[in-house]
């Protein structure tokens, strides 16, 4: 992907995020270059955040993107003259002490409860595009 095409694809997607598109695109990036992430409010530390840890929450809280745009714009940058390959990792986030998270589920855990190896809290999604030439990383959040 040259320079300038990056720099298209990133405007677009930008403009897509609805409210909130700052701290959002900035959380975005922060999320692809943190090599590992062990809480959510770790991600204020990334140096692509110029943000203040609140604004974690705020931009997750308050962003409204077109989905289906952006999903059009991503469909795009799929190659349609090779062969294509999908990977994918569906991680869960535990979170047992936290009652009060909007769609905590029950997740394939470690732990054990009643008898069943599961845990509460969220879950990750990685998909991966290996197109022989290039990889690309899409994170989703159970938000």
């Amino acid at each position: 992907m040259s320079l300038e095409k990056l720099k298209q694809f990133r405007t677009e997607t930008y403009h897509l995020l609805g409210p909130a598109k700052d701290a959002t695109f900035e959380l975005m990036d922060a999320v692809l270059l943190t090599r590992n992430v062990y809480s959510f409010a770790e991600l204020s530390l990334s140096p692509v955040f110029r943000r203040k840890w609140p604004s974690l929450y705020e931009s997750i809280e308050d962003c409204r993107p077109n989905r289906q745009k952006l999903m059009k714009l991503y469909l795009q940058e799929i190659p349609t003259n090779q062969r294509v390959i999908l990977a994918g990792d569906h991680t869960p986030w535990p979170r047992t002490e936290a009652p009060t998270l909007k769609d905590r589920t029950y997740e394939h855990g470690a732990s054990v409860i009643s008898g069943k190896p599961i845990t509460q809290g969220t879950w990750l999604q990685y998909i991966g595009l290996d197109s022989g030439r290039e990889r690309k990383l899409g994170v989703t959040f159970n938000a």
